[in-house]
């Protein structure tokens, strides 16, 4: 079959899923202030989204760290027959390979990516509002593959639409801690596990001015930031780590989602953190939504507090906050770190996809598709794991 033949046909196969599907019209906005209207809308009257997708939370990083490294904003909203939004795609394109790659705006500080959609058109999407969705972005050009990585299979109880197009699992799942309505802190970690962190903690206490407390004020927020960004890099360092946050404008996005104040409360980014009279012992940040806690970042004193897992009891205390507010859930970010098992002993599955939008986005697709899966098998197989490791090892002496 020739190209033309091949570009007619599919045209004629996006032309009826138009038909069938309840989305009429899809525009691409490339200002994220232009988009603000819309996706505020969508974002605070309940609808189905994670609180990654915050304008807040991705206008501030788009700010910062997507026009540093050069992404084009390639907001996606999809309307009715009525013109009411169905979806926002938070998007940003890229050119890599020589083909546009759009992917979910926030990069590698977004644990989870999915779009803004209205609920009742969440639950009900079916294949034919998906296929007109692609119809309308093939017809928009601007971008030549789809690269949909760390998507949750499900949120808040619901299935994702997206599972819908072709996919595949993302490198690592999510480890969660998975808190059923009417729980008690109690019955979320053993009374064994408890007493040990206890046990430990009552040393940190005999540190004058010694507390828990979440960072509410702009002083408590710049304090415990200025000792993240002063004790991080040389945590990093010594696990021979390169230092993400040093990155260009990722320093200036997180102090301003950190201290932007979210409409109904909280912040794009909430902190908790150990601290006493003398330093900030411990400290975690993520993102909350009034179901569920997911950390971002985190680290750790460098002085001697450090010998009584400061982190594991900064983690028992933000269990017991979120429990007490009725919180579903708390993930600590995506991978198999060993401290994550301690608390979330079920696993969120996560999947990516990569969906051609042109003729020339196809062997790109195929391309990252490939490369995302030989990852996945490298970080499950143990052997192979280890010997990446010291080949990092290795090239970083």
């Amino acid at each position: 079959m020739t190209m033309m033949a091949v570009l007619t046909e599919a045209r004629a196969a996006d032309r009826a899923a138009a038909v069938r599907s309840r989305i009429t019209r899809v525009e691409v906005i490339h200002d994220v202030n232009i988009a603000e209207p819309i996706w505020r809308a969508l974002e605070q009257t309940g609808q189905y989204a994670s609180p990654y997708q915050r304008f807040d939370f991705l206008s501030a990083w788009q700010r910062h760290v997507g026009n540093a490294e050069r992404v084009e904003p390639y907001i996606v909203v999809a309307r009715d027959a009525d013109d009411q939004p169905l979806l926002v795609m938070p998007l940003g394109v890229e050119r890599k390979f020589g083909v546009g790659v759009a992917s979910f705006l926030g990069g590698k500080h977004s644990t989870f990516n999915m779009p803004l959609w209205h609920r009742d058109f969440a639950i009900t999407a079916d294949a034919g509002d998906l296929d007109a969705l692609l119809a309308a972005l093939r017809a928009a050009g601007g971008a030549d593959v789809l690269a949909l990585l760390q998507q949750p299979l499900y949120w808040d109880g619901l299935p994702n639409p997206l599972a819908q197009w072709p996919h595949q699992p993302s490198v690592n799942d999510c480890p969660v801690l998975t808190m059923p309505e009417g729980a008690v802190a109690a019955d979320l970690i053993s009374n064994s596990f408890r007493r040990r962190l206890k046990g430990k903690e009552r040393k940190l206490q005999e540190l004058p001015g010694y507390h828990y407390a979440q960072a509410r004020t702009q002083a408590d927020i710049d304090r415990v930031l200025d000792a993240f960004f002063r004790i991080k890099p040389q945590r990093m360092a010594a696990q021979k780590l390169p230092n993400v946050f040093a990155e260009p404008g990722v320093a200036d996005f997180i102090r301003q989602a950190c201290a932007t104040e979210l409409a109904g409360g909280g912040r794009a980014i909430e902190i908790h953190a150990l601290e006493c009279d003398a330093e900030m012992i411990a400290m975690y940040a993520g993102v909350a939504d009034g179901r569920r806690f997911s950390m971002m970042f985190n680290t750790y004193t460098l002085s001697d507090a450090a010998r009584y897992s400061p982190g594991l009891i900064l983690m028992r205390h933000i269990v017991d906050h979120y429990a007490s507010r009725g919180y579903r859930g708390i993930d600590l970010g995506i991978g198999s770190d060993d401290y994550k098992k301690m608390f979330c002993k079920e696993l969120d599955p996560i999947f990516d996809s990569y969906v051609a939008l042109s003729p020339r986005g196809r062997l790109a697709a195929g391309a990252l598709a490939a490369i995302g899966r030989g990852k996945h098998a490298v970080k499950h197989n143990p052997a192979m794991m280890h010997l990446v490791r010291r080949l990092r090892g290795a090239l970083r002496r």
